[in-house]
């Protein structure tokens, strides 16, 4: 009895978000600076917000930097900011994705502290200017994540597109490589 195995079948690998960048690739300085300067206004905001001695859960209305603020939201943005500049130290995808995260966590808090404005589970000490700040950098961050990542326009030479267009990219680089060869023929590959 002969039997016959099937023949192997390569199928395109779904891009996945943490490979697809070469590490000294354009797009990273994108992704570090946007970490870098968020992580800096953050950094910023909740160190002004500590040297003016609030209260930790205190909401009495004292302000930095325009924005309502206490004890326990300076220390958060301090946090926050600090992991955005680890995203700037390490650059490539994992800045990208921590500001695409982040960026959604930002818009996310705007929500839910918009819905906490006039309780008494406000323990952050948010007000409107928060909430539209909150919104704003949650934005700004899944921008600057998404920015040569994610859109419909994707160069041929991106590496995200190459990962999301196997065969394709494939094909154009043949095509190169022929061009380059002056239009001989290049044996196939097995």
């Amino acid at each position: 009895m002969v039997t016959h195995a099937a023949p192997h079948v390569r199928r395109p690998v779904g891009a996945r978000l943490d490979e697809h960048l070469p590490v000294d690739h354009k797009l990273s300085k994108v992704y570090r600076v946007g970490a870098g300067l968020t992580g800096l206004l953050l950094v910023v905001f909740g160190v002004l917000g500590l040297v003016h001695r609030i209260g930790f859960f205190d909401t009495g209305g004292d302000t930095v930097m325009a924005l309502n603020t206490n004890g326990a939201l300076s220390v958060l943005s301090i946090c926050i900011g600090a992991l955005l500049f680890c995203g700037m130290v390490v650059g490539g995808n994992f800045a990208s994705t921590l500001n695409i995260t982040l960026g959604l966590l930002f818009i996310a808090s705007g929500f839910v502290n918009l819905a906490l404005l006039d309780t008494g589970l406000n323990f952050l000490a948010f007000h409107i200017p928060n909430v539209l700040f909150s919104f704003v950098v949650g934005v700004m961050l899944m921008w600057f994540g998404m920015y040569g990542r994610v859109g419909a326009g994707l160069t041929h030479d991106n590496p995200y597109w190459r990962a999301r267009h196997p065969e394709e990219a494939a094909r154009e680089d043949r095509a190169a490589a022929r061009r380059a060869l002056g239009g001989r023929r290049t044996p196939p590959h097995p």
